[in-house]
């Protein structure tokens, strides 16, 4: 069994969980996962199945797509309303929403979330936050593609973004720069790269029977896929010739990513991942 599953995360599991459950309900041990969905967080999470597992290391930095809600007057140590609060302060009610969503749009700067696995000499964020200890955090570069207000009463808004991005940052910072403390309020994730919540299964649909398996090379679109002969030659790990621009090819037996291949020099390319 080998392949991409998408599941939609229910609230109230870590991704981690989601993987133990399937590794129970598959019977089968190589399954992991790519970008971490919070516990209280739900939608698309992209799960490898056996030889997708492979893959990992060398999937393209992949967009997401998300619909999120803030709640204002709280100052949160994770950005959202499940953890502690550190200070409140009177609303000042946004007047329109729209308006101030769209000064977000392109590149913008964030400071990641106490709360969070990004690390700082080697120690993640929130290992410093349990502890208590005073570090300085991160500013990142993220790129806000689009985003659009969705409901002005309950603040919620649809954003699409560069991988990488906090949306729990995000409505910290909306909330600011109006003059409020703010926090986010709940968080599905509606789409990553090309895969939507409505290609998605549920636990329960795998416990049914009810899944697909996407083949490994939809997740590997980004390198150009081309067959190869002989094709013993890929399996032994042998070094190729090939006349082609890219530096990097995914080579194909009978339709499937079989190998990943770099340029080492001239036309000669090296394997740096076989996938069999």
């Amino acid at each position: 069994m080998d392949g991409i599953l998408l599941i939609n995360k229910e609230a109230g599991m870590t991704s981690h969980d989601v993987v133990a459950q399937l590794r129970k309900i598959l019977h089968i041990k190589k399954i992991g996962h790519s970008g971490t969905l919070d516990p209280n967080a739900t939608g698309v999470l992209l799960v490898l199945v056996g030889r997708a597992c492979k893959v990992l290391p060398f999937l393209a930095d992949t967009d997401k797509e998300y619909i999120a809600s803030m709640e204002l007057g709280k100052k949160t140590i994770s950005d959202d309303i499940w953890e502690e609060v550190l200070d409140e302060k009177p609303v000042i009610p946004i007047k329109d929403l729209q308006k101030e969503l769209d000064k977000f749009r392109g590149v913008i700067e964030q400071v990641p979330p106490m709360i969070s696995s990004i690390k700082v000499n080697g120690k993640k964020l929130y290992e410093y936050a349990r502890n208590h200890e005073h570090v300085i955090r991160p500013v990142r570069s993220v790129e806000i593609y689009d985003i659009q207000a969705l409901d002005e009463v309950k603040l919620q808004f649809r954003v699409s973004c560069s991988s990488g991005t906090y949306v729990r940052s995000l409505c910290h910072d909306i909330a600011e720069n109006t003059g409020n403390y703010g926090c986010m309020s709940s968080l599905i994730r509606t789409r990553v790269g090309r895969f939507s919540i409505q290609d998605c299964v549920t636990l329960d649909d795998v416990k049914k029977g009810e899944f697909i398996l996407h083949p490994i090379k939809d997740v590997l679109d980004h390198y150009t896929s081309v067959p190869y002969t002989p094709i013993s030659d890929i399996y032994n790990g042998k070094h190729i010739r090939l006349q082609c621009e890219d530096n990097r090819l995914a080579i194909l037996d009978k339709g499937d990513v079989i190998a990943l291949y770099e340029r080492d020099h001239g036309d000669v390319f090296r394997c740096i991942r076989g996938l069999w």
